[in-house]
């Protein structure tokens, strides 16, 4: 983030975060890339221990009370680490632990957030199933009433943190004849019996993070672990597409910084015909272009950051998230791209990480909602924008400031 836009609280945050960044050894890196590490509770356990985790929550529940710039701020220096070390992090700590704090009851709080801030537990979240990812509403997880307690059976699948986490945020449908927004519930549930994991995926990139498939077979729920209320589980979810999205936004940029810089510095040394070949416009105009992107991601990160931490309109909110969460993810694909391009076979080898850099970030524009998603969403909130600006005489319309505005025969739109 932009130094001259944080206050002194937040830089002495953000390098409290960079310390622990460069506290992490390289092995741990290499390990969970290899999947040597199937999921990083050595990560989590220090991160917590250092009082890092979850910086949104309140004080009360081990967290920090800061704003969203603060936690874009963190989590973009821990993606630095890797893609996978920033998903990790933000998944309990921004993610699980938003929806019980925003949702959930002192009790769920005391139980699963504190021990989760001080890293004694992990949490996954569970949403996309083997049938399809984006259709959350067509979920076929079903938590059945038994006076009590509820039963829950079904699958899920890319689950990270799905080997290791001790408890996970569920998605289930509880009312099979409700509309589907209105038949949904939010359940914690714990790992115990009948909760398996039978498949640990072997992804492209983003590994060591414990993603798998989840199946529950006759899993007993009590009652008392419902986040939100029955059949509500709608409400839960909208409100974690913030910290999904914008989360994943935030992040992705420090997964793609290092290679930007990596490429910088090994563009000024590399020579070819006589000097570096960062005097070449054909490299060092990539380099730019990297550059500005990077700036441009962490401008549509603080704005939207800011819109969140100032309530505004909670359409608007939705398009700039949206907006953000496309264009960062992409960009910072680019990022990555350049870096590769300039640097030529070597960064093709694992001689330098930009060939892991590559691998994760591909992972961006598809998970907490492609890209076509966010381009449905953008698309379907500024259509509601303008036309709502059209009817209120928001802005001048200018239609008519045209030679010709009024030649009504030429308007054919039919």
């Amino acid at each position: 983030m932009f130094d001259y836009l944080l206050s002194e609280e937040q830089i002495t945050w953000r390098d409290e975060i960079r310390n622990f960044v460069k506290s992490i050894p390289g092995q741990m890196i290499l390990d969970m890339d290899a999947d040597k590490i199937r999921f990083p509770k050595e990560f989590l356990q220090e991160a917590g221990r250092r009082h890092l985790l979850g910086c949104r929550c309140p004080e009360q529940w081990g967290g920090r009370n800061m704003n969203w710039v603060s936690s874009a701020t963190a989590v973009e220096e821990i993606g630095v680490l890797g893609y996978i070390f920033a998903c990790t992090f933000g998944i309990g700590g921004e993610l699980v632990c938003d929806a019980i704090i925003r949702h959930g009851t002192d009790a769920l709080k005391q139980q699963y957030v504190l021990p989760l801030l001080k890293g004694d537990l992990f949490a996954a979240e569970c949403l996309t199933e083997p049938r399809g990812g984006s259709d959350f509403f067509g979920t076929t997880t079903t938590a059945r009433d038994c006076g009590d307690h509820f039963i829950l059976n079904g699958q899920k699948r890319f689950i990270v943190g799905g080997e290791g986490a001790d408890f996970f945020l569920v998605y289930a449908r509880t009312d099979p004849q409700a509309e589907p927004h209105k038949g949904i519930t939010s359940f914690i549930v714990d790992r115990g019996p009948g909760v398996e994991t039978p498949y640990l995926y072997g992804l492209m990139g983003c590994r060591g993070g414990g993603a798998s498939r989840l199946i529950f077979r006759d899993v007993r729920v009590p009652k008392d672990r419902i986040v939100g209320r029955l059949n509500g589980g709608f409400e839960v979810f909208k409100t974690l597409m913030i910290p999904e999205r914008l989360g994943t936004a935030a992040m992705t940029i420090g997964a793609a910084r290092p290679a930007l810089e990596i490429a910088t510095g090994y563009t000024t040394r590399r020579k070819a015909f006589g000097q570096p070949i960062a005097a070449f416009q054909g490299v060092n105009f990539q380099i730019a272009e990297a550059a500005m992107l990077l700036d441009a991601c962490r401008s549509m990160v603080y704005v939207t950051c800011e819109a969140v931490d100032r309530n505004v309109d909670a359409r608007r909110i939705r398009l700039m998230i949206s907006e953000t969460k496309k264009f960062v993810t992409e960009s910072c694909q680019k990022v990555a791209h350049n870096a590769m391009q300039v640097m030529g076979g070597i960064g093709y080898t694992n001689v330098f990480p930009i060939e892991r850099i590559f691998r994760d970030l591909r992972l961006a524009t598809i998970w907490t909602g492609t890209s076509e998603v966010m381009s449905t969403i953008i698309a379907g909130e500024w259509y509601k924008e303008y036309q709502a600006g059209k009817h209120a005489a928001a802005t001048r319309d200018m239609e008519f400031d045209a030679a010709e505005a009024h030649a009504e025969d030429e308007k054919i739109y039919e």
